[in-house]
């Protein structure tokens, strides 16, 4: 008999979301949701061929008006839908405003993927488990970000993140303190609604330096692309946190489908327990980020 739990994707169409909607699809119906229809129909038709089940959802995650319909459309689905897998991220090397005029990589990293957990929660099987991507990046003192001049995550507030602005003082790379500042935030906002909400478990997954995950995609800047998806992945410091697609979907689909109850953990490339930065471990910054973003997310209709 198969398995009738659903569960939910961003981003499954290449990398590590691609890789883990296949491994996903063994466990139930995998509700694919990205920007790209036709991607979307040859995943689907791949798990399919695979003799499992899958349904797509075309959403612009960096579109909170786009994110909402794509809920309604998972809600009216009527699945049990027992995970969320909230994966999908850019990197981008130029600046570019998303459709509600926000920083790109900061509507997409982190108001997309909180306003779609927002709106599917509720619908969510008690026990869910609801993952968020994090990345180290986010931390000034991890030993890799450290090495390349990054500063960590680079916080103001959710309206200046909105707009583009970081604190001063950060890294000297094209959109990293976009990213790490992005990151951050669904980080600390995952850990804030683990103690908000009992009733699911919400945790991030840092998937480690890995290789073929084409983040960004062609706005990447061409270096920082070779950078993360080749270079750091083999040369020591950094390849102690190498990993590979095929490696992080094994241990994101296993946190996924976990029934043990565990929330508010962060658990690295090999899926164990990691710290976040000093700030993203203080319970008041986590409160703050949710409770600015919720406030920022109520002004679109």
């Amino acid at each position: 008999m198969k398995n009738n739990k659903a569960y939910i994707i961003t981003g499954p169409t290449s990398g590590i979301g691609y890789a883990t909607a296949l491994e996903l699809a063994k466990h139930g119906t995998v509700i694919l949701v990205g920007r790209n229809a036709e991607k979307l129909s040859q995943i689907q038709n791949e798990i399919k061929a695979k003799g499992y089940n899958a349904m797509p959802v075309v959403c612009d995650i960096s579109d909170i008006k786009s994110v909402k319909r794509a809920s309604e459309q998972i809600i009216a689905l009527k699945l049990p839908l027992a995970g969320l897998l909230n994966n999908a991220g850019i990197m981008p090397a130029k600046p570019a405003k998303s459709a509600q005029g926000w920083d790109m990589t900061f509507a997409t990293n982190h108001l997309g993927a909180f306003a779609l957990t927002e709106a599917l929660a509720p619908h969510l099987i008690d026990g869910a488990n609801v993952v968020f991507i994090a990345s180290a990046i986010e931390d000034p003192e991890r030993k890799p970000a450290k090495i390349m001049g990054m500063k960590g995550g680079r916080y103001l507030s959710a309206e200046a993140s909105a707009r583009g602005e970081w604190k001063t003082g950060g890294s000297k790379m094209p959109g990293i303190d976009a990213y790490a500042t992005s990151k951050q935030c669904i980080l600390a906002a995952a850990m804030a609604l683990a103690r908000e909400n009992p009733k699911l478990n919400y945790n991030a997954v840092e998937p480690g330096i890995t290789r073929g995950t084409g983040l960004g995609g062609e706005s990447t800047n061409a270096f920082v692309r070779f950078l993360f998806g080749h270079l750091m992945a083999i040369i020591p410091p950094f390849s102690a946190y190498s990993s590979t697609p095929k490696k992080s979907a094994i241990v994101i689909t296993k946190i996924l489908t976990d029934g043990s109850g565990k929330t508010g953990m962060y658990f690295d490339e090999k899926g164990k327990p990691m710290d976040g930065s000093a700030q993203v471990r203080d319970p008041e910054f986590q409160d703050r980020v949710v409770n600015e973003t919720r406030a920022l997310l109520s002004i679109v209709k």
